[in-house]
């Protein structure tokens, strides 16, 4: 006796994929923001990379299912898919914790203490890189340059800034976490959103949380700060249409034929004098290859 398959109430067996397994009203909307996304764009497969980020706001990874979506509706091969899913360290190919929390050892960080922060955390913690604590709330990653070297070392979460850490002040703020207890970032929005939730805001879709937070710190403008106090000022280009000056051009090179040009130089290897066999390009001689 074998089982019968199963259907959709319809007779017909159901595909794989989000088909199969997504609620109707759930796959309706994802349909509706995927069209959204290939709007945007002249030509539908541009928008690969928003699309990527939406299935990873439903699954909270690039699941095999999500893969199947964008390529449907993309008009894309799982194949050309799957070489950007894994070529991006944003997407990730197995299911995440509810927060990424990214410490960064790039140069500056990682001098300034960010290689002691990921060691406390990964023993803290007992995970290592790009792994997911057994609860599932945090996926601990060490992350290159953040752009925010004038607060290092700087650990984010779930791509919200947390600057001047310490080990002590990251081990607490992954216990919060945890602990479910509320965070704020040092700048930016005024909270933290879940890993999935972020990855919707990445596939184009804004959270009201853009506003949140002030301009940028003191650190940051410290030398726009000096520069006023002092006087400083960016030199200013040349323009376009000012004249050269007689015998040269506007960047100061002399004119072909003129003193100082390549056109004066005398003759002073033997290819100089050599007639090549190669119209265009004097400098192969006779029986040279390349």
């Amino acid at each position: 006796m074998t089982a019968e398959p199963v259907t959709t109430g319809t007779g017909v067996p159901p595909r794989p994929g989000y088909d199969a397994r997504l609620d109707p009203d759930l796959l309706a909307r994802l349909r509706a923001d995927a069209a959204a996304i290939t709007a945007r764009y002249p030509d539908p497969r541009s928008g690969l990379l928003p699309m990527l980020h939406l299935v990873q706001s439903v699954d909270g990874y690039v699941s095999r299912d999500g893969v199947l979506f964008c390529a449907e509706q993309l008009g894309l091969t799982p194949a050309e898919v799957s070489a950007v899913a894994t070529f991006y360290t944003q997407y990730k190919r197995h299911p995440n914790g509810t927060y990424t929390v990214g410490v960064c050892t790039n140069t500056l960080c990682a001098v300034m203490g960010g290689d002691a922060i990921f060691d406390e955390l990964s023993e803290h913690l007992g995970v290592g890189h790009d792994e997911t604590t057994e609860d599932g709330a945090i996926t601990l990653e060490r992350v290159e340059c953040n752009a925010a070297c004038d607060y290092a070392p700087v650990v984010m979460v779930n791509w919200e800034f947390f600057d001047n850490q310490t080990p002590e002040t990251a081990t607490a703020l992954a216990d919060d976490l945890r602990a479910g207890r509320p965070v704020a970032p040092t700048r930016g929005a005024a909270s933290v959103c879940t890993f999935k939730q972020m990855s919707r805001v990445l596939a184009g879709f804004p959270d009201g949380r853009a506003d949140e937070g002030g301009v940028a710190g003191e650190p940051t403008l410290a030398g726009l700060r000096v520069a006023r106090e002092r006087g400083w000022t960016a030199p200013q280009p040349e323009t376009a249409h000012e004249a050269p000056a007689a015998g040269g051009t506007t960047t100061g090179e002399p004119e072909a034929g003129e003193p100082g040009s390549s056109a004066e130089r005398e003759p002073a290897t033997p290819s100089d004098t050599t007639e090549s066999p190669h119209p265009g390009d004097p400098g192969r001689g006779k029986g040279e290859a390349r």
